[in-house]
């Protein structure tokens, strides 16, 4: 009896030991891993930064709308600018600080503490990442104003950081492009790291040109508020910036989800018909004989805009480009003609020299070469008097601002950015439901409040309100609409 005990003992033990080991990893989700190498850090900011950015979802990216180059046929609320019930502002907050940015930061520390490639790659990888987070501040602080910058993305270390200063988050910014700049290495590439990269593929003479058309796009929306300091930064990034529209930043959507561009998501996959062509661009550029027109817009020829901020009948108006209607259109947020009116804007500005009607000309020609791959006649375009520099407007700023919004189509946020500066275009009129402005920033995540109540207040204060119609620090302009 005894010997039969020690028997069932044994077994016991054995069959503990072997459940152990059997068992061991099964509570592991391999979806979702603890530890992921940085060049898939890379890849997920990446995916997230461009899905953000070119998509337009009115829960997040309300900015084609805020342009007018289209409006909504039903559910007129992101229309008319009104974004509390749907915590449009939380979206756009939680997608740069939850993905992109700590994606980022974590993809820095595994390489800065776990890397075993060789210190120059190392470098190099870091610049690259740097260059994407300044990326996606620049756009934080475009969007909002103050935001949390030097207490932010510390986890649990501190859950209510302060509110930074947005012109001093812009300067803390031009520092770093610039160490990033000088940490680039052209003779070496980004090894691991630069598998993840889907834009320029570790190239670091991209990220190069990259990050100095960024510095040149900061550097002009500084401009009003510090000329000298818009004046270094763009003399500086002038001679490194994009050359054509082969160096654009852009992502290479894939044609099946969830790696799709998000516009087919939201125009096709959905089923719904809710975005309409706005009157407002259609009665721009239909007198203008552009050769983009039949390009960025489709159906009910000739084209007609239907009025924005109300519903309006789908099969009555002008539809979205077909272009945003294809799963694997790749993804800008950054291009080589934007690149051109910015030098042009740069030159009459006073912050470097050169010649504003040659970046301007280059500017329209490398848009429409884009768009109609290579088959519209820019060259006729420009020579119309209503096109041509000296004659299509009453100031610089018109004629620029004019031809580059209509060079950003599809672009929300930065044709929305580019008329809180330049005033241009001032076709934007108000809608009638709300008869509210064209917002100059969004408002910051509802529950903030709640979340970091002081430090809220203070920076809604600083800012003159947590409202649609308070500025960001670089937006002096009292264009109105």
């Amino acid at each position: 009896m005894e010997k039969m005990k020690k028997l069932i003992l044994i077994a016991l033990l054995l069959g503990t030991t072997i459940s152990c080991e059997d068992f061991e990893g099964w509570n592991v989700d391999t979806k979702n891993p603890a530890k992921v190498p940085p060049a898939f850090l890379v890849t997920a900011a990446q995916q997230d930064l461009f899905q953000q950015m070119v998509g337009m979802s009115v829960n997040s990216n309300t900015f084609g709308m805020m342009s007018q180059f289209w409006g909504q046929t039903t559910y007129q609320d992101e229309a008319n600018y009104l974004f509390r019930e749907r915590d449009v502002g939380n979206a756009f907050w939680r997608r740069h600080y939850r993905d992109m940015l700590n994606d980022l930061q974590e993809a820095k520390r595994l390489i800065t503490t776990e890397s075993i490639e060789a210190a120059d790659i190392q470098k190099n990888q870091l610049a690259m990442i740097e260059i994407m987070s300044v990326f996606s501040w620049h756009i934080m602080v475009d969007t909002y104003g103050d935001i949390p910058y030097t207490q932010a993305l510390q986890g649990n270390a501190n859950l209510v950081p302060v509110y930074d200063n947005d012109e001093d988050i812009y300067l803390a910014l031009f520092n770093r492009l610039d160490s990033a700049i000088n940490s680039l290495d052209t003779s070496v590439g980004a090894g691991n790291v630069g598998d993840g990269d889907l834009v320029y593929h570790g190239d670091p003479a991209s990220w190069m040109k990259f990050a100095n058309s960024l510095k040149l796009r900061m550097a002009v929306r500084i401009a009003d508020v510090n000329s000298t300091l818009a004046a270094t930064m763009a003399t500086e990034a002038m001679s490194g910036v994009f050359e054509s529209n082969a160096d654009n930043a852009a992502y290479p959507f894939e044609k099946s989800p969830p790696n799709n561009n998000p516009n087919w998501a939201t125009l096709v996959q959905s089923g719904r018909k809710d975005y309409v062509m706005a009157e407002q661009f259609v009665d721009m550029i239909v007198p203008l004989n552009d050769p983009r027109t039949a390009v960025f817009m489709q159906d009910n020829v000739p084209y007609v805009g239907a009025p924005y901020g109300v519903n309006s009948a789908y099969v009555d108006f002008s539809h979205l480009a077909e272009f945003l209607h294809i799963a694997d259109t790749e993804g800008i947020v950054l291009d080589y003609p934007e690149v051109c009116f910015l030098l042009a804007e740069a030159v009459e500005r006073g912050l470097i020299g050169g010649n504003a009607e040659m970046y301007y000309n280059e500017g329209i020609t490398a848009s429409i070469e884009y768009f109609t791959h290579g088959t519209g006649d820019a060259a006729a375009y420009i020579a119309q008097a209503s096109v041509a520099y000296a004659t299509s407007g009453g100031s610089w700023q018109e004629v620029i601002g004019n031809q580059k919004y209509l060079a950003l189509y599809g672009r929300g946020f930065e044709a929305w950015s580019t008329w809180r500066l330049l005033d241009y275009p001032n076709t934007f009129t108000r809608p009638p439901i709300s008869e509210l402005p064209v917002p100059r920033r969004y408002y910051y995540p509802n529950n903030e409040p709640q979340l970091n109540g002081p430090n809220y207040e203070a920076a809604s204060a600083a800012m003159g309100g947590d409202e649609l119609h308070s500025r960001v620090f670089w937006d002096n302009n009292d264009n109105g609409n």
